[in-house]
């Protein structure tokens, strides 16, 4: 772990690629295929289906995994390198034995690594598809910048690419051969196809299980499947038809329209949100999500 010194020198400021466009609100319809990315390697696989909270408390774990990922980039260097030592020593009791027989830790370093460079991926993706795409550059940029997040991490040099070209070399060949239909793949899917309801009042419930959870797990479904590579969809036995390609595209075309309609605070929500959970996390309330998205 790097010293307090150091921690500057690794966190994005306000004019990096980073910091103007990973809180875009948009970068949120990626959650669900970034999540699928990471427990579908066999470690966080089965540590998500022994040690997880996320489908008692999806809503909770949504927010404590915004608190993380919101501190890390718009925390400042401070708060991101609190929250980094943290998320390490969280991990340092995450273990078990995976349903081959092999015993697993969450501090694997390509594990551990893994699923930091998920989240870089997704952003990226969100970008082509909802956004604005990246261009080359911006793409150098930004994973130059997601990298030198990894030491507050506590993430070595060496388990992430150096470039955006090892670095697409590098998912490619986890999609190909590294990734499988864990457990963990499937409960993810079915709590993404029947999200649990939030806290409601009683009034209110018959009409979320009537009309907006339908709406909102068609809409979840849709947006992850459709962004996850056909391979991966074959392997984790998730059709999917040109009905929903259909749907995806006119979801994205409007969300790209609407660019020019949102507020600030919807192009950049980090800082805002940041501000609004303040006093849960001043309270301690984050609990680290690093190797484990859905803890």
């Amino acid at each position: 772990m790097p010293p307090a010194a150091e921690w500057p020198s690794l966190t994005p400021g306000p004019q990096t690629i980073t910091w103007q466009r990973a809180g875009d609100v948009r970068v949120l319809i990626a959650a669900g295929y970034a999540l699928l990315l990471q427990v579908s390697h066999p470690t966080v696989g089965a540590g998500v289906s022994e040690h997880s909270q996320f489908r008692r408390d999806p809503w909770g774990r949504l927010l404590r995994t915004l608190d993380y990922t919101c501190t890390m980039v718009y925390g400042g260097p401070q708060a991101a390198g609190e929250m980094g030592r943290r998320i390490r020593s969280f991990h340092r009791r995450i273990n078990g034995v995976r349903p081959d027989g092999q015993r697993y830790h969450a501090l694997e370093p390509a594990a551990y690594a893994w699923v930091h460079a998920t989240l870089a991926q997704a952003i990226v993706l969100a970008h082509e598809r909802f956004v604005r795409p990246f261009t080359a550059a911006q793409r150098e940029q930004f994973w130059s910048e997601w990298r030198a997040l990894g030491p507050l991490l506590g993430i070595r040099e060496r388990d992430l690419p150096r470039d955006w070209t090892a670095f697409s070399a590098y998912v490619e060949e986890m999609v190909e051969r590294q990734l499988q239909r864990t457990a963990a793949v499937d409960e993810v899917l079915e709590a993404l196809a029947r999200p649990a309801a939030p806290a409601l009042s009683e009034a209110l419930r018959p009409l979320w299980v009537a009309l907006a959870r339908p709406q909102l797990g068609h809409l979840l479904r849709v947006s992850t499947v459709g962004l996850l590579p056909p391979v991966l969809r074959g392997r984790f036995g998730v059709p999917w038809t040109r009905a929903g390609e259909l749907e995806l595209s006119v979801l994205a075309r409007a969300l790209r329209a609407a660019t020019p309609l949102l507020p600030a605070s919807l192009l950049n929500t980090g800082p805002g949100y940041l501000r609004w959970r303040r006093e849960a996390l001043a309270r301690g309330e984050v609990a680290a999500p690093a190797t484990l998205l859905a803890v």
